[in-house]
Formats: C-alpha cells, structure tokens, sequence
C-alpha cells in the first residue's frame, strides 16, 4: 500500500507556473478570438440574407429564408438552389439592413448551387473564394449566417474531414464536400464557410438530422466551376447519354470470365428512345464497368464521368451482357437545360 502522508510538495515552484501558464493560456485563447473576429469583421459585411417569396409582388406570403455570399462589387451573390426553389420573388437584405430586388442567373441542383445578381447596386462588399484544395482537417473555420432567423450569425470550428459525398436534391452526389462541426441551422444554407484568412472555402448546404457537429459545405473549388459555367452559358454544361439505372453487384463468375476486377456496375434499366446509348446499341440489362478508361463501380460514377469535357466525343464503353464484355462506341451530348433536374444520365 502507497502510503502519501509523508510526501511533501514544493509549493511556491507549482504556485509559479500556474502564474506564468495562465498569460500563456490567454495568448492562445485570444488569437483563437482574434482569428474568429477578424474573419467576421471581413467577411461578415457581404453576407446577406435570402429572402424568397412563391408569387412576384406579394412578398407578404410565406416564403423561405437563407443565407447568401457575396462573390463581386457588382451585386453577383452565391447561395443554395435549394433556397431559391422556384421562388418569383427573391429580396436580399445585408447587415446594415438595406434591402435590394435580386433576379436568378442560374441553378444547378446538381451541386445545390444558384447565382443571383443584386438589381440596381453597385460597390458591394464582397468576398473571395478561396482554394479548397489547400484545406486540412482540423484547420479552423468560420461559418456566417442567418440560422433560423437570427441574422449575422457567427459559429466556428474545424474542418472535421475532406473529400466526403452527399445526396443532392436533384437524387445525384455532390462530391468534394467539406465536413465540419461549425454549428449549422436552417437558415445557414448559402451561407459562407470562411478559412482563417477570410477566403471562402466553402458553401453551407446540409446538416444531419439528430447529429451533432455533423455539417457539410459545397467546396469552394467546385463553386467556381458552377460559377464559371452559370456565367458563360446560364446552366451548367454535363454530357448525356440517354439512360436510366442502379448501382448492381456483379456476378464473381461473370468478373472472372470477362477478366475484370469490378465487384459492382451500373445495370442499366431502361434506355431513352434515339438517345446515344439507344443509337450505340446499349440494352437495358447491360451492366457498365468502364467509360472511356475510367473504372465505373455504381450509377455514381457514370454520371460523375459524364462531364463537360465528354460533350460530343467518341467515347468507349464496356458493358457485360450476358455475362460477356463487350466494347461499344457512344457519342454523348449536351444534356438540355430542361432535363437538368432529372435522374437520368
């Protein structure tokens, strides 16, 4: 048995270094603060909240509230597709209160994204995106927004992991999310997801139901590919092929005697009447293992390989049929503004 009653301490060296930790304390936990305040101070002032309405002209009706960014002087403002909806009526309002009509640019539910552009301003304060890229886990972040209500609202944390897939709206993934634990509420969506250096890293989109410190952003990187897309064209371009289908396993013995390695594909279920996988011969009941050279495992990876890169190019795609691989030539197009919200790749 230990026995401590004769130990002795000494007490005035213990004394000493709690006194010189606790300076040591207050310096970490005031660049913490200043850190935060910083980024709010230079950001926070082209947040903006997203006001939408259902019918022009009767801004009175029950509508919907988020959060926006502003990206240019000139009024250009990143936010969620799912906040604007199909809204008719869109008002912005900024931290000193003035309110301004807005208009659509674009959307692309695909990613949950949608520009809007301010009428009649000019000389905003706006933000930078930043390259989401150079992001690590546990770097600090800052989230600003208008959770349920609440107006000019700032949480942070850190980025919890990269690289993460979510479900969007529109049935198909998003990639390249950025997890965090800054704390997310209805309201926050289009908000801002800020790096230390008062860049934008990311677009708040979702958080878990039930979960605690489980929130997602739109990587800014993928943002400015919207951006870039929505500006130039009003949509966002991706090829299209015509088909509709469901991530399926394949057979062990069907692997084998096609020679593949794939243990899952796309089984293709039905195919659009003289679309390009109609014209190609595809049939419903093929199973897709590769397009152009890239490895397909699910419906996931066919859509995220039709890109814009694929528009109206000869590609090369290999299917088991019957348990057989075949090679078939495919010319994707571009998937029309009108199907941008459908299932079908």
């Amino acid at each position: 048995m230990l026995d401590f009653t004769q130990d002795t301490f000494d007490e005035a060296p213990s004394s000493q270094a709690d006194t010189q930790a606790a300076p040591d304390d207050e310096a970490l936990l005031d660049a913490y603060s200043n850190a935060v305040i910083g980024v709010t101070e230079r950001v926070g002032p082209a947040v903006v909240r997203v006001e939408t309405s259902p019918v022009a002209g009767k801004g009175r009706e029950r509508g919907g509230v988020g959060s926006g960014i502003v990206i240019a002087p000139d009024g250009l403002v990143l936010t969620n597709s799912h906040v604007v909806g199909s809204a008719k009526q869109i008002r912005l309002r900024d931290v000193e209160g003035v309110v301004t009509d807005a208009r659509v640019l674009g959307v692309d539910p695909d990613t949950d994204l949608a520009l809007l552009r301010a009428d009649g301003v000019r000389d905003l304060r706006y933000a930078s995106l930043g390259n989401s890229k150079t992001l690590r886990r546990g770097q600090l972040v800052v989230a600003i927004g208008n959770p349920l209500g609440f107006e000019s609202t700032v949480t942070a944390g850190v980025v919890s992991a990269l690289g993460r897939s979510i479900r969007s709206v529109s049935g198909r993934t998003i990639e390249d999310v950025i997890q965090t634990d800054a704390a997310l509420n209805p309201g926050n969506s289009g908000g801002p997801l800020v790096s230390s250096r008062a860049e934008v890293v990311g677009i708040n989109t979702a958080i878990i139901a039930g979960a605690q410190g489980i929130c997602f952003a739109v990587a800014s990187n993928t943002a400015q590919f919207v951006l870039s897309e929505i500006i130039r064209h009003g949509y966002v371009r991706r090829a299209y092929i015509g088909v509709s289908g469901q991530t399926a396993p394949i057979p062990r013995r069907h692997a084998v005697l096609a020679g593949v390695d794939n243990k899952m594909g796309a089984l293709l279920a039905q195919i659009e009447p003289d679309g390009p996988a109609a014209k190609a011969g595809l049939l419903p009941g093929d199973v897709v293992i590769r397009l152009d050279g890239v490895e397909v495992n699910g419906v996931d990876d066919l859509i995220r390989i039709l890109d814009r890169d694929r528009i109206d190019r000869r590609l090369e795609i290999d299917v088991l049929r019957m348990g057989r691989l075949r090679a078939i030539d495919i010319d994707p197009i571009e998937r029309k503004p009108a199907a941008r919200t459908g299932q079908v790749p």
